[in-house]
């Protein structure tokens, strides 16, 4: 057997996979307590969960989870199929979300409140790439975008449909909203766009 056709490892195999699944759902959790301990605004889903986590007294994790929970039901008119990857990240990502929060420091200096949303956002931009390129099934929330955009929706309109509802719910809930929500408006598209292409769909 000659040396081109000896079998090579597969990036894609089934362990690689759950590795990146399961890495980026675990930096995902970790993008969102980095921006909520910024204190400087968070994204606009962020800013729902903490909404709804301040007028219900459970932590933003629980909300995380119970929100995608929810979402998911409006998978079913819109025709979409979760995968292993979406149940994971309904579950986990709030849990990893709260672990964070707990172990976190609360920055009071600005700097260091700014580099806490810095890195947060290139968490979450990273996470997304990781996740979504381990071909395991879209997050509940990124669900619903591909599900109005099978309706005849562009991607950006839906996106930011969706993006703006629940901004705006989450700040007359009481979620924060600041300089940290602009920063992740502008700088997660780029970002995640960046990281899909450096982590490929598997």
């Amino acid at each position: 057997m000659s040396e081109s056709t000896v079998p090579r490892p597969r990036l894609s195999s089934l362990p690689a996979r759950l590795v990146r699944l399961y890495g980026g759902l675990a930096l995902y959790g970790l993008g969102i307590a980095l921006q909520v301990e910024s204190g400087l605004g968070n994204g606009p889903w962020d800013v729902f969960h903490q909404g709804l986590a301040v007028r219900t007294g459970l932590s933003i994790g629980m909300v995380i989870i119970v929100v995608g929970a929810l979402v998911m039901l409006l998978w079913i008119p819109l025709k979409q199929r979760p995968g292993i990857g979406t149940i994971s990240n309904v579950v986990l990502v709030g849990l990893f979300a709260d672990a964070a929060i707990f172990l976190l420091p609360t920055p009071e200096n600005l700097a260091f409140q700014a580099l806490f949303v810095a890195l947060g956002v290139v968490a979450i931009a990273l996470a997304t790439g990781l996740y979504i390129g381990a071909g395991m099934g879209a997050g509940p929330r990124d669900g619903i975008m591909t599900g109005l955009v099978r309706l005849g929706l562009s991607v950006r309109l839906g996106r930011f449909l969706i993006e703006v509802t629940v901004l705006a719910a989450g700040w007359l809930l009481g979620g924060t909203v600041g300089v940290g929500t602009l920063v992740f408006a502008l700088a997660i598209g780029p970002l995640t766009q960046l990281f899909t292409r450096w982590f490929p769909l598997t």
